[in-house]
């Protein structure tokens, strides 16, 4: 009996379902934990047994080795961790992502209706957020084994397909099978998904064990796309994890084919689970992780320097500064890998308004500069940084447009908020700086140049602005303490700004020139600058909390 139009929509509407409930899992661990991922890796990963562990955990909590590894991307490509923490992250992600194919073996899938119906009812009659969350991870779990049901069902009738018959014992050529494994899993993205398949095929009789190894082996392959997809447009060192990845499983995968081919493993399987082949394909898969990341585990830090070398550092990486160092546009192609997703989010953006704070401090210290002598000569220089700092604003702007739309923990979502207006604010300040540089092109036309006087309260205001400036990065360091520091400043601001016109005033009735235009100008722009120091600061301490303390990985 060949497969009718009804089985290959059911296989199909299986597989959506399957992947569709690792995205709810992801969604609900996203969720729930948000911004506290970071917090828990930077704990976790100190040394490389932990790493595993978490990496392992993490995986079989999402059921996606590759949600994983997308995940650690992002976090080494945001600074939040570095390649040698990676390493065993992804070693932990190939042993967690297992779990799939032994809770199919021992048939828990019994119980989807029961964990789908259990998932629903906490998101539909509890009002608490986080038992939300918690139901959305559980029906995820739920309906991810109803798919693996449809789809075992759909090819039932495949079982006494000749064609297909044919085309399976053709699997026993390693190398086709390994191919097979890796194309299919790197087209759906998903080797739990595609481990499941092949266990349902082995159930239903249609392939072997010393076959099934085979693709299985270039599943944990083909497994590597999604990682190498999400690293595009990253730094070099989130491309190197995804080296570390693929050739984890690359290593792995000799290792493993050569024993299969000198000596009985699948033979060994076979005896010890005679009457479960997705016992066998599970213990099969278990045992390739496990002993990989074994062998490996004492090597991480080679595997890191091979990858380095696989993709040394440019000299002109650091080179530009008119472009995005910690954040990249967002994939909402890869939405359903989305976990760590905010932590990943709100580190860029931390390290990126830090940055451009650094800048507009510059930037404001050359315009006092400029002003002081008088000529336009640092002009250019000024200009070229504001428009470094206009692009940094826009681009962190329309970030933060992208990523806030998919926020679900509430507490990120006001942090988020809060980076928006402390980049429109540090923005605002490098115009000012801007507008006071440009005074010297009217001062120069016109032969104008301050008095001694003048020219000593524009220092005292520049040591007093630039005080100001130096409180407010790092962002995270902004304390309800140091919050009070930059009111102060800020109202010291506004008292010179007073007494500076007053003495303007007295200056202009002794028949002063036409500098006290200009000065007057400046006072204005010496003013806003205080003020948008101080909407920072405030802005930063009404979400500060200590879990979003700023900590980059140690290079």
């Amino acid at each position: 009996m060949e497969m009718q139009i009804s089985d290959v929509l059911g296989l199909l509407g299986g597989l959506a379902l399957f992947l569709y409930g690792m995205q709810m899992m992801s969604a609900g661990l996203e969720a729930a934990a948000g911004n506290r991922m970071k917090r828990i890796l930077e704990k976790l990963t100190v040394n490389r047994f932990l790493g595993v562990l978490v990496g392992a955990g993490i995986t079989a909590a999402i059921q996606s080795s590759s949600a994983t590894t997308v995940m650690v991307v992002g976090f080494v490509n945001s600074g939040m961790m570095t390649l040698r923490q990676a390493v065993w992250i992804i070693m932990g992600a190939n042993i967690g992502t297992t779990v799939t194919g032994l809770l199919i073996a021992l048939d828990v899938g019994a119980l989807a209706p029961l964990l789908a119906f259990v998932g629903v009812a906490l998101v539909v009659f509890l009002k608490k957020p986080i038992l939300h969350h918690w139901g959305q991870i559980i029906a995820g779990l739920g309906v991810l084994f109803l798919g693996m049901g449809m789809m075992s069902d759909a090819m039932a009738p495949l079982r006494e397909s000749e064609f297909f018959i044919n085309l399976m014992t053709q699997m026993s050529n390693p190398l086709l099978g390994i191919l097979v494994g890796m194309v299919f899993t790197a087209i759906i993205q998903s080797s739990s998904a595609s481990v499941g398949i092949l266990q349902t095929l082995a159930s239903s009789g249609l392939i072997g064990l010393h076959s099934a190894a085979f693709i299985l082996f270039g599943q944990n392959i083909g497994t590597c796309i999604t990682a190498v997809l999400a690293s595009i447009g990253t730094s070099r060192n989130a491309k190197r994890t995804t080296i570390i990845h693929l050739l984890f499983n690359v290593i792995g995968t000799v290792i493993f084919t050569t024993i299969c081919i000198l000596t009985p493993l699948t033979d060994l399987f076979e005896s010890l689970l005679p009457t479960s082949p997705a016992g066998q394909i599970a213990a099969l898969h278990t045992t390739f992780n496990i002993t990989t990341t074994l062998l490996l585990l004492p090597f991480g830090t080679q595997l890191a320097k091979i990858a380095e070398r696989i993709l040394p550092d440019r000299a002109s990486d650091n080179v530009n500064q008119r472009r995005l160092l910690y954040i990249k546009p967002v994939d909402h192609t890869h939405e359903q890998h989305r976990i760590g997703t905010s932590a990943i989010a709100i580190n860029g953006i931390s390290r990126e308004l830090n940055r451009m704070a650094e800048i507009v401090e510059n930037n404001v210290r050359e315009s006092f500069l400029t002003v002081l002598d008088g000529t336009p000569k640092r002009l250019p220089a000024v200009e070229d940084t504001e428009e470094t700092i206009d692009f940094l604003n826009k681009e962190i702007s329309s970030y933060i447009s992208s990523v806030i739309v998919y926020e679900t923990n509430e507490a990120d979502s006001a942090r988020i908020s809060a980076f928006f207006k402390i980049s429109g604010n540090l923005e605002r300040i490098g115009d000012h700086a801007m507008n006071i540089s440009e005074y010297t092109k009217l001062m120069e036309q016109k032969k104008i140049d301050f008095s001694e006087d003048t020219k000593a309260e524009i220092r005292q205001m520049q040591t007093v602005s630039l005080e100001a400036m130096q409180l407010i990065y790092p962002l995270e360091s902004i304390t309800a303490a140091r919050l009070e520091k930059i009111a102060q400043l800020e109202q010291k601001i506004d008292d010179m700004t007073d007494a500076m016109r007053q003495n303007q005033l007295q200056r202009m009735h002794a028949g002063a020139d036409e500098s006290a235009v200009i000065y007057s100008e400046l006072l204005t722009d010496f003013e806003r600058i205080g003020d948008h120091i101080l909407n920072i600061g405030e802005a930063m301490t009404q979400i500060s909390a200590p879990e979003y303390a700023y900590s980059p990985a140690e290079e």
